[in-house]
Formats: structure tokens, sequence, C-alpha cells
């Protein structure tokens, strides 16, 4: 197996990272929606121009996991929460998506982009970290708490007319 790197998301990445968004979050949850709402979610949220706007973002930054010269996962984080009104820190910051290829899952590449978000939003001066996830992906949940992420509130994820439940998770830095 190649080795895997990091280095940050440019515009040249556009396209490859398109697909492995839309076809992950598939992957993952795709048999939880109508096909209207699943096209209607990946339309819009997996869109070449959703992720364009990730990767510019000036309020946060994005990684890419390579493998053999090929993106197999990306972590995108912000420098604002999402949930202003559930911060205990000072200066809360967020983990916006981690994203792996499902032919790359268990490969440890979740840790090594996990290691790079934490280390990236402590450095950018965050107090607390918070990310979301879905009720029922206990995997996920299990993973985040390995990281010392702990449930704060319940909230909501839209995907077409779907509404889903989630967790909101936080860690004080």
């Amino acid at each position: 197996m190649s080795e895997l790197s990091l280095r940050p998301a440019t515009a040249a990445d556009i396209p490859a990272l398109t697909s492995l968004a839309a076809a992950s979050f598939v992957d993952a949850f795709g048999q939880l929606y109508s096909p209207a709402d699943l096209a209607a979610f990946l339309s819009e949220a997996k869109s070449a121009a959703a992720i364009a706007a990730l990767v510019a973002d000036p309020d946060g930054a994005m990684q890419v996991a390579m493998r053999g010269g090929e993106p197999i996962a990306f972590c995108k984080i912000g420098y604002k929460c999402g949930w202003p009104e559930q911060a205990r820190g000072i200066k809360a910051m967020e983990l916006k998506q981690l994203y792996a290829a499902a032919s790359a899952t268990g490969s440890g590449v979740g840790s090594v982009l996990m290691d790079w978000a934490m280390a990236a939003l402590a450095a950018a001066g965050a107090d607390e970290v918070q990310l979301s996830v879905w009720a029922g992906n206990h995997g996920a949940q299990r993973f985040y708490q390995r990281y010392g992420f702990e449930k704060i509130a319940d909230v909501t994820f839209k995907v077409g007319e779907q509404i889903d439940e989630e967790f909101l998770l936080a860690k004080l830095l």
C-alpha cells in the first residue's frame, strides 16, 4: 500500500473532491433518503460549486489525504462554529466535514485527518471544537469520543425535505 500524505486542498482538487464527497455520503447514508431528497441534497451540498466554496473559504482550512496520487479523504475545519448559542468556549470553532472513500474507511486516514484538524484548530486559537454527527452513526460517535468529544445538544440536519436528528458534540481545549 502506498504512503498516505496530507496537503491543503486547491482549486485543482474540486472535481475529485466533488466525486469523493458525493460518493462517500451516498455510501454511508444514501439508503436513509428518498431518491428525490438525496438528489436535491447532492445537487446543493455536494456540487462542484459547494466544494469550490469550501476550498476557497477564508474562514477555514481544508486538507486532502492522498494515497497513490489519488485523494481518498478530506477534512474541512471552520474558524467559526455553526452553533454559537451552544458554545461554552470564548473562541469555539468547528470540524465541518471529515469524509473518506469507502475503500479507505478503517485504514487510519480518519485519525490522521482528525489529528491535523485538532492541531490546526488549536493553532488558530480555538478553546472549543464543535461538530455534528447523525444520531444513528454510532461508529462516528465512538470515533469522536476517543478524541474527548461529548454530546452537548440535539440538533437537526436537512437532506432534501427530510430532517435528521443529529448530536452536537464538543470538546473544550
